[in-house]
């Protein structure tokens, strides 16, 4: 076998393992009712507004 044909193949597997954990995550995010994204979000926002707040009192 030619060594293009070794990498070739190696890419082609590459994109196939690629896709399928694109596969799998898209279908972990679907899975999320609209109120836990919701409430994900408010958490997130807290956790960052929190974080903020510990930054500019260590600022001053």
């Amino acid at each position: 076998m030619r060594w293009w044909k070794i990498v070739g193949l190696a890419g082609l597997a590459g994109v196939a393992a690629t896709g399928a954990v694109v596969a799998r995550a898209e279908r972990k995010r679907r899975q999320y009712t609209p109120d836990e994204i919701r409430e994900r979000l408010h958490q997130r926002v807290a956790e960052a507004a929190a974080e903020e707040s510990d930054d500019i009192s260590v600022a001053e």
